[in-house]
């Protein structure tokens, strides 16, 4: 059935300092359990915790640049390029550069913070 979503849901963020997240497609906006679609800004210093997702997640910067830290490199994800993380690989998401980063989640299945696995400690 078509679907016609016209807002997004903002969700609570993690980390250092607070990040929008704007949920358009997911479990929390629209009901969605195979995929989720978000769009995140996050300010110049931001950091959060390093994670073990059950998920896969495509991430394309659209402003700014993103860091990842995995177990093996560190990269520096620019305005137009793409970073994509496999489920079950540890990652650790970062800007920070000015003027922080804008860019789109897409997970598979659908974020969840009972699948993402934070290394809180």
């Amino acid at each position: 059935m078509a679907k016609h979503i016209q807002r997004p849901t903002r969700v609570k963020s993690v980390g250092n300092k607070e990040k929008i997240i704007d949920e358009f497609i997911g479990r929390v906006n629209s009901g969605t359990s195979d995929l989720s679609i978000a769009r995140m800004k996050s300010p110049p210093g931001w950091t959060e915790p390093p994670q073990t997702p059950e998920f896969d997640e495509y991430t394309l910067v659209l402003k700014g640049s993103l860091h990842v830290v995995t177990k093996d490199d560190h990269f520096v994800v620019n305005a137009d390029e793409v970073f994509i993380a496999e489920a079950g690989e540890t990652v650790e998401y970062s800007t920070p550069d000015e003027p922080g980063a804008e860019y789109v989640a897409i997970c598979l299945p659908a974020f969840s913070p009972d699948t993402v696995n934070r290394h809180d400690g």
